[in-house]
């Protein structure tokens, strides 16, 4: 078997790959059914838009895929592991799935850099203060145990931690042009700088998932093309991105898929050429005539 055939395997493999997985999604909050029974699939590299009127389920169904809602039924699945099973460790999985919202939600009293660096270094310094306990009280646990655990290697410090996660910060920052930004507070900021700054503080954990909730309604129709041009790079990078938007111009250029919600069911899907040029339900038609 030749090198290009292996490489055309290997793409095929990874574009099969199912990142997130959604069986019978339902949310309900008291009599109020918002999603009903939604199976879809999120596949590597794909660039999902999520469109829709208000109320129709939308931001419910983004934030329930890390489980940020709680589903009342139904399954999600991410790299395999069903995040709505209270067995399952939520917290770890959410570390590998980026969330950007509306409102920013930077910390007014930190920094830049230190809003970007938070996540990093607690996750970073945590997972080290486990592995000196772990190694610490061995020799106690292994008495109870059958199957004698190992020491854990430590490989790193606190101070090493905290100095790649600044090091990282400060390229992602060079990335969108605010290196001069590192040291004020977010108040000073513009809308844009602010949503660029929420976008890479999410990408300082090297997620394999993005999830967008409308991040540039809040903003001013000046400051919108920075915030999508910054996450057209994500996409043109293959960074696997599930998007709520009233932008239809940008799902319709940067989307693999178009999901169209209605009454907390995905109404119709397909490739923005299908979703925008040929609906076929007559909802579909009449929303995208309200706002194309």
């Amino acid at each position: 078997m030749n090198d290009a055939t292996n490489v055309m395997e290997n793409m095929q493999s990874a574009e099969s790959v199912n990142v997130i997985e959604t069986k019978g999604l339902t949310k309900r909050y008291g009599s109020l059914l918002v999603l009903n029974a939604i199976d879809e699939v999120i596949k590597d590299g794909e660039k999902v838009a999520i469109i829709g009127p208000s109320g129709s389920g939308k931001s419910t169904f983004l934030r329930c895929l890390n489980c940020m809602e709680d589903p009342s039924d139904g399954s999600i699945y991410f790299d395999g592991e069903d995040l709505a099973d209270t067995k399952v460790n939520i917290n770890t999985h959410r570390e590998k799935i980026g969330m950007v919202f509306q409102q920013f939600n930077l910390f007014n009293n930190k920094t830049v850099i230190q809003n970007i660096m938070l996540a990093p270094v607690y996750v970073g310094t945590r997972n080290l203060r486990r592995a000196k306990w772990h190694n610490a009280f061995l020799w106690l646990t292994n008495i109870f145990r059958k199957k004698k655990q190992e020491k854990v290697e430590i490989t790193t410090t606190k101070e090493e931690i905290v100095s790649k996660a600044r090091e990282q910060a400060m390229e992602l920052l060079g990335r969108i042009g605010l290196e001069d930004k590192a040291n004020v507070y977010p108040s000073t900021l513009s809308g844009g700088q602010k949503q660029r700054i929420a976008i890479v503080r999410a990408l300082a954990m090297n997620p394999k998932v993005m999830l967008f909730d409308e991040p540039t309604s809040a903003l001013d129709p000046e400051m919108v093309g920075e915030v999508l041009d910054l996450m057209k790079q994500l996409a043109d990078e293959g960074m696997t991105m599930v998007i709520v938007t009233h932008e239809m111009g940008f799902a319709r250029e940067v989307a693999d898929r178009v999901l169209f919600m209605d009454g907390g069911i995905i109404a119709e899907q397909g490739t923005p050429d299908e979703v925008f040029n040929h609906p076929k339900s007559e909802r579909l038609k009449a929303f995208l005539a309200k706002v194309l």
